[in-house]
């Protein structure tokens, strides 16, 4: 099975693992629609929803570039309509948008913690809501969330970033739900988190630009999203993945492509996964 033809609607997807799944979604002849807001590039966030597109095209696929807020019913309500109607339908969401801030509860502003409530779990659950009508009349309808498996012990709190923790996992609420309510109708939902840090924007410039060297590249959770993508919607649902757990299960064992730095012994685990 491949993604030629299908049809995917992405929350963000400028710059780094979204973009990232979308350009490998798009070497397959898939069609992406984007809903972002970024039109002009941050001077510490490259990328834009237009260079997004353009390499989306240059990858073989089609691409749709929708300014919108992820958070505006609205504006999601017309970006799927508009997707579904230049392609004939949708076959797959994917909630890729995110806000991260890892200040600790007691000095982080609820203005803050607000928008990544909104962006996160709101976004999310938004998204896929209102593209399920379009997603029934899919062959092979996926929804997939990149967000983490839900931990509860206590050591996965003490590093102090509640707030966000709260955030990311409503996201993973949304898989789990959405893999129950739909799973009669044969649409798949589950969640895909990385083992390791994922040298993006967002990890220069929020966690720390020196684990760049300790992280993996975007590619690693892209071709993982594509062998959760292309798998039958009625086999796979429900399940919270790691990525390099699913590259394994296609007999992908060695990652040493996928990393920045020399040494795998270096690579630093993210948040909410052991070792492997």
């Amino acid at each position: 099975m491949t993604l030629a033809g299908k049809t995917l609607i992405m929350s963000g997807g400028s710059r780094g693992i979204g973009e990232a799944i979308a350009v490998r979604a798009a070497r397959d002849g898939a069609n992406v629609a984007l809903i972002a807001k970024t039109t002009e590039p941050h001077p510490k966030l490259p990328g834009t929803i237009y260079t997004a597109a353009r390499a989306i095209e240059e990858a073989g696929g089609k691409a749709l570039p929708i300014v919108g807020d992820v958070r505006d019913e609205d504006a999601v309500a017309a970006a799927v309509a508009k997707t579904a109607e230049q392609f004939g339908g949708i076959d797959i969401v994917v909630n890729n948008a995110s806000a991260i801030d890892l200040t600790p509860s007691e000095h982080i502003p609820m203005k803050r913690y607000d928008l990544m409530q909104d962006i996160n779990a709101r976004g999310s659950f938004v998204l896929s809501r209102t593209a399920i009508p379009h997603l029934r009349q899919s062959a092979n309808p996926h929804i997939l969330t990149l967000s983490p498996p839900i931990r509860l012990e206590e050591k996965w709190f003490q590093a102090g970033h509640l707030a966000y923790s709260i955030a990311k996992y409503s996201m993973s609420l949304v898989t789990v739900g959405l893999a129950a309510e739909l799973k009669e109708d044969g649409i798949a939902a589950n969640s895909l988190w990385p083992r390791t840090t994922i040298d993006t924007a967002a990890i220069r410039n929020v966690v720390g630009a020196e684990l760049a060297n300790r992280s993996r590249t975007a590619e690693i959770m892209a071709d993982a999203a594509y062998a959760v993508l292309t798998k039958p919607s009625r086999e796979v649902t429900g399940r919270f993945l790691i990525d390099d757990e699913v590259l394994a299960a296609e007999g992908v064992t060695d990652l040493s492509k996928y990393r920045i730095g020399e040494r795998e012994e270096d690579l630093q685990l993210d948040f909410w996964v052991d070792p492997a």
